[in-house]
């Protein structure tokens, strides 16, 4: 699927899919997937990968990938020295090839670390990203998205509106998507963070088009690959809700 037909006029919905490697790749695009978002570790919520594993992957499948800039568990860029391998990091996947990626970095207060956040977008050159879910770990959720409000490349926030999931997060969801258009707001959400397909109506209804699984596509779970067959799942009910909402 062209990057372009996820515009705010499509009715496709995106599904992104975690991957840890290039098995994980094929049977995600296999699947249906139209985009991976790339990680290492997640036994600490997925940080940025070996430039080696995103070259493989590139090379294993022709749909979008957006690489995890992220290099230690929680939210902080990690000071002076940290911030540096980050903006390295940055710099040496798009040297390799890497043009969208994930990030997103808070302060000792909950408040978005903003220097440390642009330091990292000047590195990407325009690249697109994704706010991730630091969002629902933010002191001011509102705040935060006026603050990055501009930033180039900025196009999504993953988020399940909640730090606890989409169960406790749906109704921040339902309000954020009504505000679509907003300075702040223009971005697309992508949801995931405990997301089921129960849920997918509700958000489908409400104007929310894009979608993120991760271990929703492992069901051996984590020690396990992407399962072909789960993402299977998954784009037959986007597909199957795109076609209700439209009739």
């Amino acid at each position: 699927m062209n990057a372009d037909e996820w515009g705010p006029m499509s009715k496709r919905a995106v599904l992104e899919v975690i991957a840890l490697d290039a098995e994980d790749a094929i049977a995600a695009q296999a699947g249906g997937a139209d985009r991976l978002e790339l990680v290492a570790d997640m036994a600490a919520d997925g940080l940025t990968p070996p430039v080696r594993t995103f070259a493989a992957i590139r090379a294993a499948v022709d749909i979008d990938l957006r690489v995890m800039l992220r290099l230690t568990d929680g939210f902080a860029a990690g000071g002076p020295e940290g911030l540096a391998r980050l903006v390295r990091a940055a710099g040496e996947l798009t040297a390799a090839g890497a043009r969208e990626f994930v990030l997103g970095f808070l302060d000792e207060e909950g408040a978005v670390d903003l220097p440390a956040v642009e330091s990292v977008v000047a590195e990407l050159a325009g690249c697109r990203w994704t706010f991730h879910r630091a969002i629902d770990h933010a002191a001011d959720r509102d705040a935060l998205r006026k603050q990055l409000d501009g930033l180039p490349g900025l196009d999504a926030y993953l988020t399940a509106g909640s730090p606890a999931g989409v169960d406790e997060g749906l109704p921040t969801l339902l309000a954020e998507a009504s505000r679509g258009g907003e300075p702040g707001y223009e971005q697309r959400l992508l949801v995931g963070g405990g997301l089921r397909l129960d849920h997918v109506p509700t958000l489908r209804a409400a104007g929310v088009d894009a979608f993120h699984i991760g271990g929703a596509a492992r069901p051996a779970g984590w020690t396990e690959p992407v399962s072909t067959s789960a993402v299977a799942r998954w784009r037959g009910a986007l597909d199957a809700d795109r076609k209700r909402v439209s009739t």
